[in-house]
């Protein structure tokens, strides 16, 4: 497949911001709403029930990421192999739940999609702009899915 051209989101004041886990689209996935996929992503690593409330509960997606980073509270063990399935769950929840951004994500066509976060080698390009850029990837699989789904 050829790509067209390349879109890049991150910033709330740029374009395309939907596409990162901190726009305000909330999602619903077994059968609790989060406000945020950062929400659901930063709760869904934690084993006690009731930390994961306090995450899915946060009042800002910043405030579920740094709740999401304590290591006071035990991990799923198998988070590491797990984490990317969970991603590919909250954006497929993300663009089916919401028409208006189903429609923006396959308004980008074959677009390569970056998320130009400079501190995030994994989800993003990071500071070096050669990360991996998980996010992306899995928002041009979703974008791909749901467009088969059209057709």
């Amino acid at each position: 497949m050829v790509r067209e051209k390349t879109i890049y989101f991150y910033s709330w004041a740029k374009k395309y911001f939907e596409f990162s886990n901190f726009s305000l689209h909330s999602i619903v996935v077994n059968g609790k709403e989060y406000a945020t996929n950062e929400h659901y992503f930063q709760s869904i690593k934690f084993v006690d029930p009731e930390y994961q409330e306090q995450v899915r509960l946060a009042k800002t997606p910043k405030e579920a990421k740094i709740l999401g980073s304590s290591r006071k509270h035990k991990i799923h063990h198998d988070w590491d192999s797990r984490r990317l399935d969970v991603m590919r769950e909250a954006v497929l929840a993300k663009f089916t739940q919401h028409e208006n951004l189903k429609q923006l994500l396959l308004s980008t066509g074959n677009a390569t999609l970056v998320e130009d976060s400079p501190t995030d080698s994994f989800w993003g390009i990071g500071k070096n702009k050669t990360g991996q850029n998980m996010l992306g990837k899995i928002l041009m699989e979703v974008r791909e899915l749901l467009r088969n789904q059209v057709n």
